[in-house]
């Protein structure tokens, strides 16, 4: 289908973060997107409601119904990607997160748009007592990111089908977020899912790593914890999110791309 419009949802995995910045935003994998589907609709339009942060009831309440108003059939992609800031919570809860991510899903599917949804990856290569948690965590979050999607017949990337995608070398500085190579492979992936022309190099492993000095990785590690894990367990001891007084890209399916600004 050659889709009129496209509207991603979601939290900081849609709204592009760590990725190469334009027009003083980060790029993003959905932007990636929009742009290949622009060159094959002469009036598309594109939205982007994600905002960095966002737990999925969040998401849920400030932007389903955002998104709905502007479908106009099964023309309109919506994309859905919430729920890892709730699962990487200290306090997590499924019994509560999982029918909200559900319920989600399925008021979409009911607007009558083409639904893409996503898992999150579960093994990082990371070892221990705590990757074996957010593995479990994970794989609970999935199965049911597959059910409903098979339920309303939602298009799943599933990022745990493909080993490229567990390469630590895809993620930025903070190790959480993709960088601009990790975007660029969830763009292509997200591409042939949809049918349109992708790289089909993406699968492509890289090249094997160089080793690092361990002097190195200690420095880069201290680093990383100072920068990042000590300013995110501040935010959540005062109750804080990094998406808070933010607004999202686009919240208006706007004519895509913005060419006038390059």
């Amino acid at each position: 289908m050659n889709y009129q419009r496209f509207i991603a949802l979601g939290d900081s995995y849609t709204e592009g973060i760590c990725d190469e910045k334009k027009h003083g935003q980060y790029r993003g994998w959905a932007d990636r997107v929009a742009d290949i589907m622009a060159k094959h609709h002469p009036d598309f339009t594109y939205a982007n409601l994600a905002i960095r942060g966002k737990l999925v009831r969040q998401v849920f309440d400030e932007q389903i119904d955002a998104a709905i108003a502007q479908v106009t059939g099964p023309e309109t992609l919506i994309s859905f990607h919430a729920g890892a800031n709730d699962v990487i919570r200290p306090g997590y809860k499924p019994e509560l997160v999982l029918p909200v991510y559900a319920d989600a899903v399925r008021r979409l599917a009911a607007s009558g748009a083409t639904i893409l949804i996503f898992t999150v990856l579960e093994k990082t290569g990371n070892t221990g007592r705590s990757a074996k948690m957010w593995e479990q965590r994970f794989s609970e979050f999935n199965r049911n990111v597959r059910a409903v999607g098979f339920e309303v017949g939602a298009t799943i990337a599933d990022a745990n089908e493909e080993v490229a995608f567990s390469d630590r070398r895809f993620l930025a500085f903070d190790r959480l977020h993709l960088n601009a190579m990790g975007h660029d492979r969830v763009a292509q992936a997200v591409l042939e899912l949809i049918g349109l022309p992708f790289d089909a190099r993406w699968r492509d492993p890289l090249p094997p790593a160089k080793p690092q000095p361990k002097a190195f990785r200690a420095v880069i590690t201290a680093l990383w914890f100072m920068g990042f894990v000590i300013p995110w367990m501040w935010r959540r001891a005062r109750g804080k999110s990094s998406g808070d007084g933010r607004s999202c890209k686009f919240p208006i399916a706007i004519h895509w791309p913005l060419s006038h600004l390059d």
